[in-house]
Protein backbone atom coordinates (compact mmCIF):
# COMPACT_ATOMS: atom_id res chain seq x y z
CA UNK A 1 0.00 0.00 0.00
CA UNK A 2 1.48 3.33 -0.98
CA UNK A 3 0.71 5.89 1.68
CA UNK A 4 -1.92 8.35 0.44
CA UNK A 5 -2.32 11.46 2.55
CA UNK A 6 -5.92 12.59 2.76
CA UNK A 7 -5.17 15.33 5.25
CA UNK A 8 -4.07 18.70 3.93
CA UNK A 9 -2.43 21.44 5.97
CA UNK A 10 -5.47 23.63 5.53
CA UNK A 11 -9.06 22.40 5.28
CA UNK A 12 -12.03 24.37 4.05
CA UNK A 13 -14.44 23.59 6.89
CA UNK A 14 -18.04 24.23 5.91
CA UNK A 15 -19.83 23.01 9.04
CA UNK A 16 -18.80 22.66 12.65
CA UNK A 17 -20.56 20.89 15.52
CA UNK A 18 -19.30 20.62 19.07
CA UNK A 19 -19.81 17.58 21.28
CA UNK A 20 -20.97 19.50 24.32
CA UNK A 21 -24.43 21.03 24.69
CA UNK A 22 -24.52 21.38 20.90
CA UNK A 23 -27.70 22.81 19.37
CA UNK A 24 -28.47 24.01 15.88
CA UNK A 25 -29.47 27.59 15.21
CA UNK A 26 -31.85 28.55 12.37
CA UNK A 27 -28.91 29.69 10.25
CA UNK A 28 -27.29 26.25 10.50
CA UNK A 29 -24.42 27.40 12.69
CA UNK A 30 -23.73 25.67 15.99
CA UNK A 31 -23.35 26.99 19.50
CA UNK A 32 -21.89 25.45 22.66
CA UNK A 33 -21.95 26.64 26.23
CA UNK A 34 -18.64 25.00 27.20
CA UNK A 35 -15.31 23.97 25.78
CA UNK A 36 -15.90 21.07 23.36
CA UNK A 37 -14.57 17.58 23.89
CA UNK A 38 -14.80 16.78 20.18
CA UNK A 39 -15.30 18.79 17.01
CA UNK A 40 -16.72 17.74 13.66
CA UNK A 41 -15.86 19.61 10.48
CA UNK A 42 -16.79 18.82 6.91
CA UNK A 43 -14.21 18.78 4.12
CA UNK A 44 -14.13 17.82 0.43
CA UNK A 45 -13.82 14.07 -0.06
CA UNK A 46 -10.31 13.02 -1.07
CA UNK A 47 -9.93 12.23 -4.74
CA UNK A 48 -8.58 9.79 -5.58
CA UNK A 49 -9.55 7.65 -2.62
CA UNK A 50 -6.58 5.35 -3.29
CA UNK A 51 -4.18 6.36 -6.03
CA UNK A 52 -4.18 3.87 -8.87
CA UNK A 53 -7.48 2.19 -7.93
CA UNK A 54 -10.24 4.33 -9.50
CA UNK A 55 -12.90 1.67 -8.93
CA UNK A 56 -13.08 2.60 -5.25
CA UNK A 57 -13.13 6.37 -5.58
CA UNK A 58 -15.63 7.86 -3.14
CA UNK A 59 -18.92 8.18 -5.07
CA UNK A 60 -20.47 11.55 -5.92
CA UNK A 61 -22.98 12.75 -3.35
CA UNK A 62 -21.03 11.38 -0.38
CA UNK A 63 -20.18 14.09 2.14
CA UNK A 64 -16.89 13.84 4.02
CA UNK A 65 -15.54 15.29 7.24
CA UNK A 66 -13.29 14.86 10.23
CA UNK A 67 -14.14 14.34 13.88
CA UNK A 68 -11.38 15.73 16.10
CA UNK A 69 -11.08 13.90 19.43
CA UNK A 70 -8.51 13.43 22.20
CA UNK A 71 -5.97 10.75 21.33
CA UNK A 72 -6.13 9.60 24.94
CA UNK A 73 -9.20 10.65 26.93
CA UNK A 74 -7.26 10.16 30.16
CA UNK A 75 -5.21 13.15 28.94
CA UNK A 76 -7.90 15.65 27.86
CA UNK A 77 -5.33 18.41 27.38
CA UNK A 78 -3.09 16.16 25.32
CA UNK A 79 -2.72 15.45 21.66
CA UNK A 80 -5.73 15.57 19.31
CA UNK A 81 -6.37 13.20 16.41
CA UNK A 82 -8.92 13.09 13.61
CA UNK A 83 -11.38 10.40 12.53
CA UNK A 84 -12.43 10.44 8.88
CA UNK A 85 -16.16 10.25 8.17
CA UNK A 86 -18.16 9.67 4.96
CA UNK A 87 -21.92 10.28 4.87
CA UNK A 88 -23.76 8.51 2.05
CA UNK A 89 -27.27 10.01 1.75
CA UNK A 90 -30.22 7.70 1.31
CA UNK A 91 -31.12 7.10 -2.34
CA UNK A 92 -34.82 7.23 -1.50
CA UNK A 93 -36.71 10.50 -1.76
CA UNK A 94 -38.40 9.57 1.52
CA UNK A 95 -35.57 8.20 3.66
CA UNK A 96 -36.00 6.64 7.08
CA UNK A 97 -35.00 9.06 9.85
CA UNK A 98 -32.48 6.79 11.60
CA UNK A 99 -29.17 6.33 9.77
CA UNK A 100 -26.75 3.40 9.90
CA UNK A 101 -23.20 3.83 11.15
CA UNK A 102 -20.96 1.26 9.45
CA UNK A 103 -18.04 -0.10 11.51
CA UNK A 104 -15.41 -1.93 9.47
CA UNK A 105 -13.39 -4.93 10.54
CA UNK A 106 -9.72 -5.65 10.88
CA UNK A 107 -8.82 -4.08 13.20
CA UNK A 108 -7.24 -1.71 10.73
CA UNK A 109 -9.86 -1.82 7.98
CA UNK A 110 -11.49 1.44 6.99
CA UNK A 111 -14.90 2.60 5.83
CA UNK A 112 -13.19 4.29 2.88
CA UNK A 113 -12.19 0.83 1.62
CA UNK A 114 -15.85 -0.26 1.60
CA UNK A 115 -17.98 2.82 0.97
CA UNK A 116 -18.03 2.35 -2.82
CA UNK A 117 -18.92 -1.34 -2.83
CA UNK A 118 -21.59 -0.95 -0.17
CA UNK A 119 -23.26 1.92 -2.03
CA UNK A 120 -23.22 -0.19 -5.21
CA UNK A 121 -24.96 -2.93 -3.23
CA UNK A 122 -27.65 -0.42 -2.23
CA UNK A 123 -26.96 -0.32 1.49
CA UNK A 124 -28.08 3.31 1.49
CA UNK A 125 -31.33 2.61 -0.39
CA UNK A 126 -33.60 4.09 2.25
CA UNK A 127 -31.25 5.22 5.02
CA UNK A 128 -28.22 7.42 5.23
CA UNK A 129 -25.12 5.30 5.89
CA UNK A 130 -22.20 6.80 7.78
CA UNK A 131 -18.85 5.15 7.07
CA UNK A 132 -15.92 5.71 9.41
CA UNK A 133 -12.17 5.42 9.07
CA UNK A 134 -11.53 4.50 12.69
CA UNK A 135 -8.59 6.00 14.58
CA UNK A 136 -5.30 5.08 12.98
CA UNK A 137 -6.79 3.85 9.69
CA UNK A 138 -6.48 5.04 6.07
CA UNK A 139 -7.71 8.65 5.89
CA UNK A 140 -7.68 9.14 9.68
CA UNK A 141 -5.00 11.46 11.01
CA UNK A 142 -2.60 10.00 11.96
CA UNK A 143 -2.57 6.85 9.86
CA UNK A 144 -0.86 4.05 11.77
CA UNK A 145 0.18 2.11 8.71
CA UNK A 146 3.15 -0.24 8.66
CA UNK A 147 4.53 -0.47 5.14
CA UNK A 148 7.60 -2.15 6.64
CA UNK A 149 5.43 -5.06 7.79
CA UNK A 150 3.34 -5.21 4.60
CA UNK A 151 6.50 -5.40 2.50
CA UNK A 152 8.03 -8.06 4.73
CA UNK A 153 4.92 -10.24 4.68
CA UNK A 154 4.82 -9.93 0.90
CA UNK A 155 8.46 -11.02 0.67
CA UNK A 156 7.81 -13.95 3.01
CA UNK A 157 5.98 -15.72 0.17
CA UNK A 158 9.43 -16.79 -0.99
CA UNK A 159 10.82 -18.26 2.24
CA UNK A 160 9.79 -20.96 4.73
CA UNK A 161 6.96 -19.12 6.48
CA UNK A 162 7.16 -20.85 9.84
CA UNK A 163 10.97 -20.76 10.09
CA UNK A 164 12.53 -18.98 13.07
CA UNK A 165 14.38 -16.66 10.69
CA UNK A 166 11.10 -15.55 9.11
CA UNK A 167 9.56 -14.92 12.52
CA UNK A 168 12.60 -12.84 13.47
CA UNK A 169 12.36 -10.85 10.25
CA UNK A 170 8.70 -10.14 10.93
CA UNK A 171 9.50 -8.91 14.45
CA UNK A 172 12.22 -6.65 13.05
CA UNK A 173 9.72 -5.12 10.60
CA UNK A 174 7.27 -4.50 13.46
CA UNK A 175 10.08 -2.85 15.44
CA UNK A 176 10.88 -0.52 12.52
CA UNK A 177 7.23 0.47 12.26
CA UNK A 178 6.94 1.05 15.99
CA UNK A 179 10.11 3.14 16.14
CA UNK A 180 8.96 5.31 13.24
CA UNK A 181 5.47 5.90 14.65
CA UNK A 182 6.66 6.46 18.21
CA UNK A 183 9.11 9.08 16.96
CA UNK A 184 6.16 11.17 15.77
CA UNK A 185 4.75 11.33 19.31
CA UNK A 186 1.90 8.88 18.74
CA UNK A 187 0.56 7.25 21.92
CA UNK A 188 0.30 3.73 20.49
CA UNK A 189 -1.53 2.38 23.55
CA UNK A 190 -4.41 4.82 22.94
CA UNK A 191 -5.40 3.11 19.69
CA UNK A 192 -7.65 0.62 21.43
CA UNK A 193 -11.29 -0.45 21.39
CA UNK A 194 -12.35 1.66 24.38
CA UNK A 195 -11.12 4.89 22.76
CA UNK A 196 -12.43 3.74 19.39
CA UNK A 197 -15.91 3.19 20.89
CA UNK A 198 -15.83 6.63 22.52
CA UNK A 199 -15.01 8.13 19.12
CA UNK A 200 -18.13 6.54 17.63
CA UNK A 201 -20.28 7.76 20.51
CA UNK A 202 -18.89 11.29 20.11
CA UNK A 203 -19.58 11.16 16.39
CA UNK A 204 -23.32 10.60 16.85
CA UNK A 205 -23.59 13.64 19.08
CA UNK A 206 -21.34 15.73 16.85
CA UNK A 207 -23.53 15.02 13.82
CA UNK A 208 -26.67 15.96 15.75
CA UNK A 209 -28.19 12.49 15.30
CA UNK A 210 -30.78 11.56 17.93
CA UNK A 211 -30.87 7.83 17.18
CA UNK A 212 -29.02 5.58 14.78
CA UNK A 213 -28.48 1.91 13.97
CA UNK A 214 -25.03 0.41 14.48
CA UNK A 215 -23.67 -2.16 11.99
CA UNK A 216 -20.36 -3.88 12.74
CA UNK A 217 -18.57 -6.61 10.83
CA UNK A 218 -15.78 -8.82 12.25
CA UNK A 219 -13.73 -6.55 14.54
CA UNK A 220 -16.42 -3.97 13.79
CA UNK A 221 -18.85 -6.26 15.64
CA UNK A 222 -16.51 -6.20 18.65
CA UNK A 223 -16.45 -2.42 18.41
CA UNK A 224 -20.24 -2.28 18.02
CA UNK A 225 -20.68 -4.38 21.16
CA UNK A 226 -18.29 -2.07 23.02
CA UNK A 227 -20.29 0.96 21.89
CA UNK A 228 -23.53 -0.74 22.96
CA UNK A 229 -22.00 -1.68 26.34
CA UNK A 230 -20.24 1.59 27.15
CA UNK A 231 -22.22 4.22 25.20
CA UNK A 232 -25.76 2.91 24.62
CA UNK A 233 -27.31 6.36 24.32
CA UNK A 234 -28.92 7.04 20.94
CA UNK A 235 -28.71 3.45 19.68
CA UNK A 236 -31.94 2.19 18.11
CA UNK A 237 -30.71 -1.25 17.02
CA UNK A 238 -27.50 -3.16 16.30
CA UNK A 239 -26.52 -5.54 13.48
CA UNK A 240 -23.56 -7.84 14.15
CA UNK A 241 -22.03 -9.56 11.13
CA UNK A 242 -19.50 -12.35 11.83
CA UNK A 243 -19.24 -11.85 15.56
CA UNK A 244 -16.02 -11.23 17.48
CA UNK A 245 -17.17 -10.82 21.10
CA UNK A 246 -15.22 -8.56 23.47
CA UNK A 247 -15.58 -11.29 26.14
CA UNK A 248 -13.68 -13.76 23.96
CA UNK A 249 -9.89 -13.70 23.89
CA UNK A 250 -9.58 -14.20 20.15
CA UNK A 251 -5.88 -15.02 20.31
CA UNK A 252 -6.63 -17.86 22.71
CA UNK A 253 -9.46 -19.31 20.62
CA UNK A 254 -8.70 -18.18 17.08
CA UNK A 255 -7.99 -21.59 15.56
CA UNK A 256 -11.52 -22.65 16.52
CA UNK A 257 -12.77 -20.57 13.59
CA UNK A 258 -10.77 -22.31 10.82
CA UNK A 259 -11.40 -25.67 12.50
CA UNK A 260 -15.17 -25.20 12.38
CA UNK A 261 -14.96 -23.83 8.83
CA UNK A 262 -12.97 -26.82 7.57
CA UNK A 263 -15.45 -29.18 9.24
CA UNK A 264 -18.44 -27.39 7.70
CA UNK A 265 -16.91 -27.32 4.21
CA UNK A 266 -15.97 -31.00 4.35
CA UNK A 267 -19.47 -31.93 5.56
CA UNK A 268 -21.08 -29.87 2.81
CA UNK A 269 -18.89 -31.56 0.20
CA UNK A 270 -19.78 -35.00 1.57
CA UNK A 271 -23.47 -34.12 1.33
CA UNK A 272 -23.16 -33.07 -2.33
CA UNK A 273 -22.92 -36.26 -4.45
CA UNK A 274 -20.69 -34.81 -7.17
CA UNK A 275 -18.26 -33.39 -4.60
CA UNK A 276 -18.31 -36.52 -2.46
CA UNK A 277 -17.54 -38.64 -5.50
CA UNK A 278 -14.71 -36.40 -6.70
CA UNK A 279 -13.12 -35.95 -3.28
CA UNK A 280 -13.98 -38.96 -1.10
CA UNK A 281 -11.12 -38.45 1.40
CA UNK A 282 -11.09 -34.64 1.61
CA UNK A 283 -10.49 -34.18 5.35
CA UNK A 284 -7.75 -36.82 5.49
CA UNK A 285 -6.11 -35.44 2.35
CA UNK A 286 -6.09 -31.94 3.84
CA UNK A 287 -4.52 -32.96 7.14
CA UNK A 288 -1.93 -35.17 5.46
CA UNK A 289 -1.00 -32.41 3.02
CA UNK A 290 -0.57 -29.79 5.75
CA UNK A 291 1.74 -32.16 7.63
CA UNK A 292 3.70 -33.08 4.51
CA UNK A 293 4.23 -29.45 3.55
CA UNK A 294 5.28 -28.61 7.10
CA UNK A 295 8.12 -31.11 6.80
CA UNK A 296 8.87 -30.70 3.08
CA UNK A 297 7.71 -27.43 1.51
CA UNK A 298 6.96 -27.22 -2.20
CA UNK A 299 8.91 -24.44 -3.95
CA UNK A 300 7.56 -23.05 -7.23
CA UNK A 301 9.17 -20.55 -9.62
CA UNK A 302 6.56 -18.37 -11.29
CA UNK A 303 5.73 -14.73 -12.08
CA UNK A 304 3.68 -12.23 -10.13
CA UNK A 305 0.85 -10.00 -11.37
CA UNK A 306 3.37 -7.57 -12.88
CA UNK A 307 5.17 -10.35 -14.71
CA UNK A 308 8.22 -10.30 -12.45
CA UNK A 309 9.78 -13.61 -11.43
CA UNK A 310 8.88 -14.77 -7.93
CA UNK A 311 9.61 -17.82 -5.81
CA UNK A 312 6.61 -19.23 -3.96
CA UNK A 313 7.41 -21.37 -0.92
CA UNK A 314 4.44 -23.48 0.18
CA UNK A 315 4.83 -24.93 3.63
CA UNK A 316 2.07 -25.99 5.99
CA UNK A 317 0.90 -22.57 7.10
CA UNK A 318 0.64 -20.76 3.73
CA UNK A 319 -1.35 -23.68 2.35
CA UNK A 320 -3.68 -23.61 5.35
CA UNK A 321 -4.00 -19.82 5.08
CA UNK A 322 -4.92 -20.09 1.40
CA UNK A 323 -7.76 -22.43 2.35
CA UNK A 324 -8.85 -20.15 5.19
CA UNK A 325 -8.98 -17.11 2.93
CA UNK A 326 -10.76 -18.84 0.06
CA UNK A 327 -14.16 -18.49 1.75
CA UNK A 328 -13.37 -14.97 2.99
CA UNK A 329 -12.28 -13.42 -0.30
CA UNK A 330 -15.00 -15.19 -2.26
CA UNK A 331 -16.80 -18.48 -1.74
CA UNK A 332 -15.55 -21.93 -0.85
CA UNK A 333 -16.56 -23.59 -4.10
CA UNK A 334 -12.97 -24.24 -5.14
CA UNK A 335 -11.64 -25.37 -1.76
CA UNK A 336 -12.08 -29.15 -2.20
CA UNK A 337 -10.36 -29.02 -5.58
CA UNK A 338 -7.48 -26.87 -4.29
CA UNK A 339 -6.90 -29.28 -1.39
CA UNK A 340 -7.04 -32.35 -3.60
CA UNK A 341 -4.82 -30.82 -6.28
CA UNK A 342 -2.17 -30.04 -3.67
CA UNK A 343 -2.51 -33.50 -2.16
CA UNK A 344 -1.79 -34.95 -5.63
CA UNK A 345 1.22 -32.68 -6.18
CA UNK A 346 -0.45 -30.01 -8.33
CA UNK A 347 0.34 -26.66 -6.69
CA UNK A 348 -1.11 -24.36 -9.36
CA UNK A 349 -4.32 -23.36 -7.57
CA UNK A 350 -2.51 -22.86 -4.26
CA UNK A 351 0.15 -20.70 -5.92
CA UNK A 352 -2.54 -18.60 -7.58
CA UNK A 353 -4.34 -18.19 -4.25
CA UNK A 354 -1.13 -17.19 -2.44
CA UNK A 355 -0.23 -14.62 -5.09
CA UNK A 356 -3.76 -13.18 -4.93
CA UNK A 357 -3.32 -12.66 -1.18
CA UNK A 358 -0.28 -10.41 -1.65
CA UNK A 359 -0.87 -6.77 -0.71
CA UNK A 360 -0.86 -4.79 -3.99
CA UNK A 361 1.72 -1.99 -4.25
CA UNK A 362 -1.03 0.67 -4.22
CA UNK A 363 -2.24 -0.58 -0.83
CA UNK A 364 1.05 -1.10 1.02
CA UNK A 365 0.95 0.94 4.23
CA UNK A 366 -2.70 2.00 3.97
CA UNK A 367 -4.12 -0.48 6.46
CA UNK A 368 -4.18 0.59 10.10
CA UNK A 369 -1.84 -2.11 11.35
CA UNK A 370 -0.98 0.01 14.37
CA UNK A 371 -4.59 -0.18 15.54
CA UNK A 372 -4.59 -3.93 14.91
CA UNK A 373 -1.43 -4.53 16.90
CA UNK A 374 -2.55 -2.47 19.89
CA UNK A 375 -5.97 -4.15 19.97
CA UNK A 376 -4.72 -7.70 19.51
CA UNK A 377 -1.78 -7.26 21.88
CA UNK A 378 -3.28 -5.24 24.74
CA UNK A 379 -6.75 -6.83 24.67
CA UNK A 380 -5.84 -10.43 23.81
CA UNK A 381 -2.28 -11.73 23.41
CA UNK A 382 -0.88 -9.95 26.46
CA UNK A 383 -3.60 -11.54 28.59
CA UNK A 384 -2.66 -15.13 27.74
CA UNK A 385 0.41 -17.21 26.87
CA UNK A 386 1.67 -18.89 23.75
CA UNK A 387 1.53 -22.26 25.52
CA UNK A 388 -2.14 -21.82 26.49
CA UNK A 389 -3.02 -20.70 22.99
CA UNK A 390 -1.20 -23.62 21.39
CA UNK A 391 -2.99 -26.05 23.70
CA UNK A 392 -6.38 -24.71 22.65
CA UNK A 393 -5.40 -24.76 18.99
CA UNK A 394 -4.26 -28.36 19.30
CA UNK A 395 -7.55 -29.29 20.97
CA UNK A 396 -9.53 -28.22 17.88
CA UNK A 397 -7.00 -29.36 15.25
CA UNK A 398 -5.21 -32.23 17.02
CA UNK A 399 -3.54 -33.60 13.89
CA UNK A 400 -2.04 -30.29 12.75
CA UNK A 401 1.68 -29.64 13.32
CA UNK A 402 2.72 -27.21 16.05
CA UNK A 403 4.63 -24.82 13.71
CA UNK A 404 1.38 -24.13 11.85
CA UNK A 405 -0.71 -23.64 14.99
CA UNK A 406 1.84 -21.28 16.57
CA UNK A 407 0.97 -18.73 13.88
CA UNK A 408 -2.37 -16.96 14.34
CA UNK A 409 -4.79 -17.88 11.53
CA UNK A 410 -4.61 -14.42 9.89
CA UNK A 411 -0.79 -14.59 9.55
CA UNK A 412 -0.08 -13.08 12.96
CA UNK A 413 2.94 -13.90 15.12
CA UNK A 414 1.64 -12.02 18.10
CA UNK A 415 3.78 -13.67 20.74
CA UNK A 416 6.89 -12.22 19.10
CA UNK A 417 5.25 -9.04 17.76
CA UNK A 418 3.52 -7.90 20.97
CA UNK A 419 6.67 -7.64 23.14
CA UNK A 420 8.07 -5.43 20.39
CA UNK A 421 4.90 -3.34 20.12
CA UNK A 422 5.01 -2.88 23.92
CA UNK A 423 1.61 -1.39 24.77
CA UNK A 424 0.85 -3.27 27.99
CA UNK A 425 -2.47 -4.79 28.98
CA UNK A 426 -5.97 -3.42 28.57
CA UNK A 427 -8.15 -2.73 31.57
CA UNK A 428 -10.38 -5.67 32.54
CA UNK A 429 -13.43 -3.63 31.53
CA UNK A 430 -12.43 -4.03 27.88
CA UNK A 431 -13.35 -7.72 27.97
CA UNK A 432 -16.61 -7.35 29.90
CA UNK A 433 -19.67 -8.87 28.18
CA UNK A 434 -22.26 -6.57 26.66
CA UNK A 435 -25.62 -6.59 28.44
CA UNK A 436 -28.54 -4.96 26.64
CA UNK A 437 -32.27 -5.16 25.97
CA UNK A 438 -32.00 -3.31 22.66
CA UNK A 439 -32.82 -5.19 19.42
CA UNK A 440 -29.81 -6.96 17.95
CA UNK A 441 -29.59 -8.91 14.68
CA UNK A 442 -26.73 -11.40 14.37
CA UNK A 443 -25.73 -12.69 10.94
CA UNK A 444 -23.26 -15.56 10.76
CA UNK A 445 -21.95 -17.72 7.92
CA UNK A 446 -21.49 -21.44 8.48
CA UNK A 447 -18.15 -21.40 6.60
CA UNK A 448 -16.73 -18.47 8.59
CA UNK A 449 -13.02 -19.18 9.13
CA UNK A 450 -12.19 -15.89 10.86
CA UNK A 451 -14.80 -15.66 13.62
CA UNK A 452 -16.20 -18.98 14.78
CA UNK A 453 -20.01 -19.32 14.59
CA UNK A 454 -19.92 -20.86 18.08
CA UNK A 455 -18.75 -17.51 19.49
CA UNK A 456 -22.30 -16.24 19.04
CA UNK A 457 -23.13 -18.24 22.17
CA UNK A 458 -20.87 -15.95 24.19
CA UNK A 459 -23.05 -12.91 23.56
CA UNK A 460 -26.64 -14.08 23.20
CA UNK A 461 -27.35 -14.80 26.90
CA UNK A 462 -26.79 -11.12 27.68
CA UNK A 463 -28.57 -9.71 24.62
CA UNK A 464 -32.18 -10.29 25.60
CA UNK A 465 -33.67 -9.12 22.29
CA UNK A 466 -31.23 -10.70 19.87
CA UNK A 467 -32.04 -12.71 16.77
CA UNK A 468 -29.62 -15.00 14.93
CA UNK A 469 -29.78 -15.71 11.20
CA UNK A 470 -27.38 -18.36 9.90
CA UNK A 471 -26.28 -18.40 6.26
CA UNK A 472 -25.30 -21.82 4.89
CA UNK A 473 -22.29 -22.13 2.56
CA UNK A 474 -21.25 -18.57 3.47
CA UNK A 475 -17.94 -17.36 4.81
CA UNK A 476 -16.80 -14.34 6.79
CA UNK A 477 -18.50 -10.93 6.37
CA UNK A 478 -21.95 -12.09 5.31
CA UNK A 479 -23.28 -8.73 4.13
CA UNK A 480 -20.51 -8.39 1.55
CA UNK A 481 -21.35 -11.79 0.06
CA UNK A 482 -25.11 -12.15 0.17
CA UNK A 483 -27.89 -10.00 -1.29
CA UNK A 484 -30.11 -12.06 0.95
CA UNK A 485 -28.23 -10.72 3.97
CA UNK A 486 -29.00 -7.17 2.93
CA UNK A 487 -32.69 -8.02 2.55
CA UNK A 488 -32.65 -9.61 5.99
CA UNK A 489 -30.91 -6.63 7.53
CA UNK A 490 -33.27 -4.14 5.88
CA UNK A 491 -36.30 -6.03 7.16
CA UNK A 492 -34.85 -6.00 10.65
CA UNK A 493 -34.07 -2.29 10.57
CA UNK A 494 -37.57 -1.47 9.36
CA UNK A 495 -39.03 -3.19 12.43
CA UNK A 496 -36.39 -4.40 14.90
CA UNK A 497 -38.99 -5.85 17.27
CA UNK A 498 -40.46 -8.17 14.62
CA UNK A 499 -39.07 -11.69 14.07
CA UNK A 500 -36.88 -11.70 10.96
CA UNK A 501 -37.64 -13.97 8.02
CA UNK A 502 -35.09 -16.81 7.74
CA UNK A 503 -36.44 -18.16 4.44
CA UNK A 504 -34.03 -16.34 2.16
CA UNK A 505 -30.95 -17.27 4.17
CA UNK A 506 -32.00 -20.91 4.40
CA UNK A 507 -32.20 -21.09 0.60
CA UNK A 508 -28.52 -20.19 0.13
CA UNK A 509 -26.79 -22.76 -2.10
CA UNK A 510 -23.29 -23.52 -3.37
CA UNK A 511 -21.98 -25.97 -5.96
CA UNK A 512 -18.44 -27.17 -5.40
CA UNK A 513 -16.03 -27.27 -8.34
CA UNK A 514 -15.18 -30.81 -9.34
CA UNK A 515 -12.95 -30.29 -12.37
Amino acid sequence: MSRFSAVAASLAFTTVCLVAACTATPSGTQQSDKQPDAVYASTPCPQPNIAGIPDIDIPPGVQCGYLTVPENRAKPDGRKIRIFVMRAPAASATPKPDPIVYLSGGPGGAGSFEVTSMIKKGLNADREVIFVDQRGTHHADPLLGCPEVDDYVNSAISVPFTAASTTAGDAAAVQKCRDRLAATGVDLAAYNTAENAADIADLRVALGIDTWNVYGVSYGSNLALAVLRDHPQGIRSVVLDSVSPPNNNIVDTWWAAPASSFKAIFAACAAQPSCASAYPHLAADFTATVNRLDKTPVVVQTTDAAGAPVTVNIDGFPFTYAVIMASERGDASGVPKMITDMARGDADSTVAAMLALQTPPQLVGLGGLGLALTVFCSEDANLTTEEATLAKATSVLPEFPDPVLRVQPKQGRLFTECPVWNVGKADAAASAPTVSDLPVLIMEGDFDAATAPEWVNLITPNLKNSQLVEFPFTGHAVLSKSTCAQTTMTGFLDNPTKPVDHTCAAQTTLTFTTR
